[in-house]
């Protein structure tokens, strides 16, 4: 559920896409939204952070909870196709 500024800006790139034919998908939403609220900098560097993750003496729990962290910002890199 958004709020304040993040419904309004959902409300009108909703209609906006939904003006040219395009089907709102979660992964045209998460595009949008990040695009907004996430600078493309801040992606870059975590997707830095992504591909440079080592689990050194981290436990594996540790590991894979920043793996899904930073996989977020990578979907590419983790998509299964």
């Amino acid at each position: 559920m958004l709020a304040e500024e993040a419904e309004y800006l959902w409300e009108n790139t909703r209609q906006r896409l939904e003006a040219v034919g395009t089907e709102i998908t979660w992964e045209v939403f998460r595009n949008e939204f990040l695009g907004k609220y996430f600078l493309a900098d801040v992606r870059n560097k975590k997707e830095i952070e992504f591909l440079e993750l080592k689990q050194g003496s981290t436990s594996v729990a540790d590991y894979v909870a920043k793996f899904e962290e930073l996989s977020k910002f990578c979907p590419h890199y983790t998509a299964v196709g």
